[in-house]
């Protein structure tokens, strides 16, 4: 078989067959497919698609690529969480650690930033000395001390998604449904957890841009985890904005803080609150939606979900002095500011163009091999239905030196829509899929 005639295949509109899905997979983990044969089916991927069976197929063909935990020892039903991405999501940050006060064991295999969305792992590798890359038996440690733990694809698990992953980063191939489905259903199937809560995002900063396409993707990945027996939900949650005020990598761990200190944005809490409701039901812990908010505002409100948060930092090896003094984290030095250009309501603040103005300054990677740049980042002050005069200060860009500055600004100038009039009110939970 060669990879030639696997990529022509797609590129002309056919069906791949699991054997040659199973080569493909294979020479990606191998390494025996060089990256510009790979990002050539991807690309046929994305232009083409896939049916049902075919992404079936490549999700099961990634999972073998690797090993699966076992969490069987660990008491308690697994819940696993994984949102589709998008500008500002922090709800991983902030949920994991209150689901964990609560009960609930939630183990989390997290990604780095994709496209212009932020990626969990970087932003928690901004808190000094904290390790993303645990052994799987150092994984389980910390979920029975802790109840959580989040971490990156191990070395063993879903190798091929991994190299796969970091391809379709930089080659312009995320914003497919079979290649998302897949990607993330691999990882989720390999993390060993009994039951999965998916947040598929929608609206201009997400891969989707319509709820049409994201109940798509999340129907497809709900169709996955069932067939392979795992217990799958989905909820789909509102992306034309920026989720929360503070879009970078440093701040948004401080924006996280401050939200499991129960005082964070309030758009921010009340996701974090709708999907938690469904972890718990999940897990087997409250059923009754009131019962369980009340259950969550009590955990953020007391403290208690901080505190599992600092032993959460304190066991992957963070500095957990960080919750407490935040000049500790690697904040950008240096700032500049958008002023609004006239007086009027703020309609929309466009989240991808946020999103690409905060890569811009060099939050997220433009090549696989590209450093970030933990403290630079873009804050919010307004958000949509908002009314503001003109000069008033709408969005503040911290940078270092000037890098990007320029190409940051023209992004901002395109995210920030001024009317005559206030938008209609919108929802951040759109929809549950169970």
């Amino acid at each position: 078989m060669r990879i030639v005639d696997v990529i022509a295949k797609k590129r002309d509109g056919g069906a791949l067959s699991r054997e040659e899905i199973d080569f493909f997979v294979g020479g990606v983990t191998s390494g025996t497919i060089p990256e510009y044969q790979s990002s050539a089916l991807l690309m046929a991927i994305v232009i083409n698609g896939m049916n049902a069976e075919e992404t079936a197929q490549l999700t099961d063909a990634m999972l073998r690529s690797g090993g699966r935990v076992d969490l069987s020892d660990i008491p308690g039903t697994k819940v696993g969480k994984h949102s589709t991405g998008g500008v500002g999501d922090k709800v991983s940050i902030v949920l994991a650690p209150l689901a964990a006060a609560l009960g609930v064991i939630l183990p989390k295999m997290s990604g780095r930033g994709l496209g212009h969305t932020g990626g969990t792992l970087d932003k928690l590798e901004s808190i000094p000395g904290f390790r993303v890359n645990l052994s799987v038996d150092e994984f389980k440690k910390v979920l029975r001390t802790v109840g959580t733990c989040i971490i990156g694809q191990t070395e063993s698990l879903a190798p091929a998604d991994r190299k796969l992953y970091a391809l379709r980063d930089v080659t312009g191939t995320v914003e497919a449904i079979p290649l998302l489905a897949s990607s993330i259903m691999s990882k989720k199937l390999a993390e060993g957890s009994d039951a999965l809560l998916l947040d598929v995002k929608a609206g201009d900063g997400a891969f989707m841009k319509t709820v049409e396409g994201a109940r798509a993707l999340g129907e497809a990945m709900v169709a996955i985890g069932t067939r392979a027996g795992l217990r799958t939900e989905a909820v789909i949650t509102d992306m034309d904005s920026p989720l929360g005020f503070e879009i970078g990598n440093a701040s948004e761990i401080i924006e996280a803080i401050e939200t499991l200190r129960g005082r964070g944005p309030a758009c921010l809490t009340s996701v974090v609150t709708r999907v938690g409701c469904r972890v718990l039901a999940m897990a087997g812990v409250e059923q009754d939606e009131a019962a369980a908010i009340a259950r969550m505002k009590d955990a953020l409100t007391s403290g208690a979900a901080l505190q599992t948060f600092v032993r959460m930092i304190e066991a992957q090896g963070g500095d957990v002095r960080v919750v407490d003094d935040y000049s500790l984290l690697p904040l950008a030095p240096d700032r500049e500011v958008f002023r609004a250009s006239r007086s009027g309501w703020i309609t929309a603040i466009k989240a991808g163009a946020i999103g690409r103005a905060s890569n811009a300054l060099g939050a997220g990677r433009g090549a696989i091999d590209e450093t970030i740049d933990h403290g630079v980042g873009i804050t919010v002050r307004v958000y949509a239905g908002v009314e503001v005069r003109q000069g008033e200060l709408l969005i503040e860009l911290r940078h270092r030196g000037g890098r990007g500055l320029a190409a940051a600004m023209t992004l901002v100038r395109e995210a920030v829509v001024i009317g005559d009039a206030p938008p209609a009110e919108k929802p951040k939970v759109i929809a549950e899929l169970r």
